[in-house]
């Protein structure tokens, strides 16, 4: 049967779809390797061109130079050349802001790329056991920090596996977790510069209608990506902090 999808795939990213169609192809993502790896790339495509013009403009002296003597006509008087540099210079910076991203934007968007990875591939864990004491051992001598998992018996979440991850080039746990028909992601990063703009404090978001949720806990940023529902990933925020207790 032909996949409906691709066709699709570009309003989808753009958020030009229905409700109903927006739902009905995160539904399909999960199951379809074909169609989330299309999606990724063109997820990871709009991201670079964003990037290419996230970083901060500061005009150099020569350049605030050139733009006084084009824009100020020798016979106006200096305060009114000084105000049109001064708009000419704002247009470039508003001009610019229209184009650039946070960069905990970003931070948030790798990490939904990630999981879009997971959900593509063949072989989603680098380390796979349900165990938590086995999950978290294999992870020791590879990341310049240690964590704590949580205990599911309790619970409708069950672990799948682990794998190396990388974000902003720095390395973290990627763990997935599963839950009813959906798997989420939990990465844990060690707190920096990387995520200094997301703040300590917890913040959602939803990029390519994953929710995707983070919080900083005692020098460790977690971020959860899922295309569950927003109770769940609330419901395992609430284990991961009680397992740091």
């Amino acid at each position: 049967m032909t996949c409906p999808v691709p066709g699709k795939i570009e309003a989808y990213l753009d958020n030009e779809l229905s409700a109903h169609d927006d739902r009905e192809i995160t539904q399909h993502l999960a199951t379809c390797p074909a169609c989330a790896m299309a999606a990724l790339g063109g997820r990871k495509l709009k991201l670079g061109i964003r990037r290419a013009a996230s970083s901060a403009f500061a005009p150099s002296a020569e350049f605030q130079a050139k733009i006084r003597r084009s824009v100020a006509p020798r016979s106006r008087p200096s305060w009114l050349a000084g105000l049109a540099f001064a708009v000419a210079v704002l247009l470039v910076v508003v001009v610019l802001g229209l184009w650039m991203r946070p960069r905990s934007q970003n931070v948030l968007s790798e990490a939904t790329d990630l999981h879009v990875s997971v959900l593509a591939s063949a072989n989603p864990v680098d380390v796979v056991s349900t165990d938590r004491h086995t999950v978290k051992p294999w992870f020791e001598g590879k990341l310049p920090f240690t964590f704590d998992l949580p205990d599911l018996q309790n619970s409708d979440f069950h672990l799948i596996g682990g794998r190396m991850s990388y974000i902003a080039q720095s390395p973290g746990a990627q763990l997935i977790f599963g839950i009813r028909k959906h798997q989420v992601s939990v990465f844990i990063f060690k707190d920096g510069e990387n995520f200094a703009r997301i703040g300590s404090g917890p913040k959602r978001s939803n990029d390519l209608s994953f929710d995707v949720k983070t919080w900083s806990d005692r020098g460790l940023r977690y971020i959860i990506v899922s295309d569950t529902n927003s109770a769940d990933v609330d419901s395992l925020s609430d284990l991961l902090r009680a397992a740091r207790q």
